[in-house]
């Protein structure tokens, strides 16, 4: 799989940050060069599938961001585990699939660094807003090879 380039940070942090070990990588939403793809609420003008299609988008923005990194030297192949990921569901007080769009996102993650470095614990909230109108935002620890 092909990832683009990373996005630019919209504000004053790293997209991803080195330290003992462990890479911590700032929040991710799927939006593209062009802004967003989607906006809105999981529930009310954001659908399920689009909400897991975001997911999916946020996801490959996260690992374009790390396999850019100048914190590593070979990308995504210093990479010796996704620990954990957060993932930020903007949705109605309703809305009760936050699992669904995580799944979206972890199995990206299992499909392109494979089970043993992609499988990772997880937690799936539901939020009131999200940067830009975005309906999902992931945000991940991930541990450096040995």
């Amino acid at each position: 799989m092909q990832l683009r380039d990373p996005l630019v940070s919209k504000g004053l942090y790293l997209s991803v940050r080195r330290h003992a070990g462990l890479l911590w990588v700032s929040g991710h939403t799927g939006r593209g060069p062009a802004g967003l793809h989607v906006s809105g609420v999981v529930g009310a003008d954001v659908t399920l599938a689009e909400a897991k299609d975001d997911a999916r988008r946020a996801a490959l923005n996260l690992l374009a961001a790390v396999d850019g990194s100048r914190e590593l030297d070979a990308g995504l192949g210093d990479v010796g585990g996704v620990l954990h990921m957060r993932v930020y569901v903007r949705s109605t007080p309703d809305f009760a699939d936050h699992p669904a769009v995580a799944d979206a996102a972890s199995s990206l993650l299992r499909e392109v660094l494979g089970p043993e470095v992609g499988d990772h614990a997880r937690t799936a909230v539901g939020v009131a807003s999200l940067p830009g109108g975005a309906p999902v935002e992931l945000e991940a620890v991930l541990a450096c090879a040995d």
